[in-house]
């Protein structure tokens, strides 16, 4: 890929992350603002939105996959880096709720930018650079994370509403970048012909079913973003909770993951990959994220709360883009879209899935109608969830080999 688009397009997740890390801080802040109810009545609104926001990525996220593999990826990031832009003005201006749940909902349409930017990596990459392509997009998506609530933060002490100002004058900035400097990636010759009645999440999902190895990896997939999105909704209030920290103390936590992230996806996994092999690599990786989980279950040590997130990032953050690539390798350049949609639309499934989960067990385990006081039970599950995912990568690396000795007979 050459440098001027493979810097616009990790640009693009980059600022992707980063309008999500803006309102974090206080699109709760708004919404409170704006129902004028108490914080119970708060906080089950703003879930709502977040659902909203996930079903939406859940449903669009193949059809711009599908788009960018028949009109180009060029044009499709476009309108949606514009739209992105619009969006977050029309939030900034919300008056009511039901405007706050619409911006939301459109907002989820337009995002759902990581199915086009993946393309970009598959369609630029040969096959054995291909995980560490997927790996840059990690670790652009850790840069966001870093910065994003910092930012919002700081901006939100001022006015609620300038982090979404300043979000829409980044994505419009980077529209501006992109019809300058983006190239295509996707030749003409190549783009898919296929009808686009069949880009909805139902049918680009049975995509995972052609294969084996496609469908092996993709319920892994869902299993572990179910649990990497139930921690990242439950990890604020679990860490108030078991280590008595305030608000600053989790960011800085999150901000912790967010460099770890920018190392593990930007650097080490062109380390790691190469020398033990993708599927060893999500194995490996799925059973230290599994391990970490074990320990978040039962400690009570604030000090592990800021250095266990680093062994868990490792494990999860070399994992990721190696299952991607062997996904990425199960199909042909015309249908990298569409794959890449599918994959995206089931990481949607896993953010309306996670939080599900995860607040209501920590809801549970930590009221009187649980048999034990467990504060950690999401964080058990989650390891044991993580396991099974790494059991389901044993068996995609037999199909696999199984799939490619068929093809050399």
């Amino acid at each position: 890929m050459p440098n001027k688009s493979l810097i616009v397009v990790l640009f693009t997740i980059m600022i992707n992350m980063m309008g999500v890390g803006l309102v974090w801080p206080t699109l709760p802040l708004l919404v409170e603002e704006l129902s004028g109810g108490t914080i119970s009545q708060t906080a089950a609104i703003y879930g709502a939105t977040a659902v909203i926001f996930s079903l939406m990525q859940f449903i669009f996220a193949p059809i711009m996959g599908a788009l960018s593999d028949r009109f180009g990826r060029r044009p499709v990031m476009l309108v949606a880096l514009t739209a992105l832009g619009f969006d977050n003005i029309f939030l900034a201006l919300a008056p009511t709720i039901g405007w706050m749940f619409f911006g939301r909902a459109l907002g989820g349409v337009f995002g759902a930018t990581m199915s086009i930017a993946s393309a970009y990596i598959a369609d630029s990459t040969d096959a054995k650079d291909r995980a560490a392509g997927f790996g840059m997009i990690g670790a652009a998506f850790g840069v966001g994370f870093i910065i994003g609530p910092i930012l919002g933060g700081f901006l939100g002490s001022y006015d609620l509403r300038l982090p979404f100002y300043c979000a829409a004058a980044l994505s419009f900035a980077n529209a501006l970048f992109g019809y300058f400097y983006l190239e295509e990636t996707l030749a003409p010759e190549k783009r898919s012909s296929a009808s686009l009645l069949g880009a909805n999440p139902f049918s680009t999902l049975k995509l995972l079913t052609s294969t084996r190895v496609l469908l092996l990896l993709g319920i892994a997939l869902m299993l572990v973003n179910a649990m990497q999105r139930g921690l990242e909704s439950l990890w604020v209030l679990f860490t108030q909770f078991q280590y008595g920290w305030n608000s600053q103390e989790a960011g800085i936590s999150l901000a912790i993951v967010g460099a770890s992230y920018v190392f593990v996806q930007g650097y080490l996994v062109r380390i790691v990959i190469p020398r033990f092999g993708e599927i060893n690599t999500i194995i490996g990786g799925f059973l230290l994220s599994a391990t970490m989980y074990i320990l978040l279950a039962f400690n009570t040590y604030g000090l592990f709360g800021y250095l266990g997130v680093i062994p868990y990032v490792i494990g999860w953050g070399c994992a990721a883009p190696a299952l991607q690539a062997i996904a990425s390798k199960q199909v042909s350049e015309d249908r990298q879209g569409l794959l890449q949609g599918a994959l995206t639309s089931v990481g949607g499934l896993a953010a309306i899935a996670g939080p599900a989960i995860a607040t209501t067990s920590f809801s549970y385990f930590t009221s009187p109608l649980a048999p034990i006081f467990f504060p950690g039970a999401f964080f058990l599950l989650g390891a044991f969830v993580l396991i099974i995912s790494a059991w389901l990568g044993v068996f995609a690396g037999r199909a696999e080999n199984h799939s490619k000795s068929n093809t050399s007979m």
